[in-house]
């Protein structure tokens, strides 16, 4: 695997991500934010935040396959939620969970998680990119 994750002993212990990823490998990958379309570009999920990162994160993986890689090249994601407030984090987790359930990914990577005040569409809640690192 090109992607080791870390938590130091230094840092908190995160469940549910990793602070650091050591990435080796000779191409990266950056993933443009994915947001809650299907392949068709129609929108999923509306007004459903779960469903939307559901979307987000299968989308991503799409994305990082089509490159060649596997959700596990992962290094770093970034997540942008409109109006957040930590209420709304039940919807992430269960979002990406139904993804990874479904997909067969750990969705578990460094993360960074951005409250906006709006995505490039109204319907839109969420967007997730992505960094990947292929061997």
């Amino acid at each position: 695997m090109s992607i080791q994750l870390i938590n130091p002993p230094t840092l908190p212990q995160p469940e549910v991500y990793a602070q650091v990823a050591v990435a080796e490998g000779s191409k990266l990958v950056f993933i443009s934010g994915q947001v809650a379309r299907d392949a068709g570009g129609a929108p999923v999920g509306t007004g459903d935040l779960a469903a939307q990162v559901e979307q987000a994160y299968s989308n991503v993986n799409a994305a990082v396959t089509a490159a060649g890689g596997t959700f596990a090249d992962i290094a770093k994601l970034t997540v942008y939620v409109v109006d957040w407030e930590p209420a709304k984090m039940q919807y992430l987790a269960e979002g990406a969970m139904r993804a990874a359930q479904r997909e067969g990914f750990d969705i578990v990577r460094p993360i960074t998680l951005l409250g906006v005040s709006a995505l490039g569409e109204p319907d839109m809640l969420v967007e997730v990119e992505a960094v990947a690192v292929l061997a």
